[in-house]
Order: structure tokens, then C-alpha cells, then sequence
């Protein structure tokens, strides 16, 4: 099982040094391509997408989270650092499977 990075070019450059595929994208319709790109790789077990992009297509992405789709996606800071609006764990399990935890 690999992993797969969808984000700004300093982030996918950085995870490109440690191994790690991935896709800079600078629109939406770039970052829908990867997306459709990365979940039909059946050796793509983990695609990580960073805030800013997943921003972008937030209707996908959130179908993709709270899914039970496979690969698994998740959101990460980009190479700006964490969103202040980022929910918290608790908010995401919360939407996923509501219940408070």
C-alpha cells in the first residue's frame, strides 16, 4: 500500500524527498484530475490532500472522508502550516458518525 500527496508544489516536492508520489496542482480542475487519478491506483491505500486544495473541491473530498470509499483521504496542512478554521477531532467523528465523543 502506498501513499499518494495532492497539494502545492513545496508540499509534494517535500514528500517527493522522502518517497512519497504525488501531484501539484494550482486549480480545481487539476486537483479533481489527481483525485480521480489516485483513487484508481489500487496500490494507492492513503492519498493525502492538503487543506488549501481540499478547499476546493470540498464536496468531493468530504464524500471521500466520510465515506467508506477506499483509499483513505486526509487532509493535512500545507506547506503554510494548519488552517486556523480546521475542525477538531472531535467535529470530524462527530460528522462521520454522530455521536460526540
Amino acid at each position: 500500500m502506498k501513499f499518494y500527496v495532492i497539494g502545492d508544489r513545496q508540499t509534494v516536492l517535500g514528500f517527493r524527498l522522502v518517497g512519497i508520489e504525488g501531484t501539484d496542482v494550482a486549480d480545481r480542475d487539476e486537483a479533481l484530475a489527481a483525485l480521480k487519478t489516485a483513487v484508481a491506483e489500487k496500490d494507492i491505500g492513503i492519498v493525502l490532500i492538503t487543506e488549501t486544495v481540499s478547499g476546493q473541491m470540498r464536496d468531493e473530498v468530504e464524500a471521500r472522508l466520510y465515506g467508506m470509499g477506499f483509499p483513505l483521504v486526509l487532509e493535512i496542512p500545507d506547506s503554510q502550516g494548519p488552517s486556523p478554521d480546521r475542525p477538531g477531532i472531535e467535529d470530524i467523528v462527530r460528522k462521520a458518525i454522530g455521536i460526540s465523543i
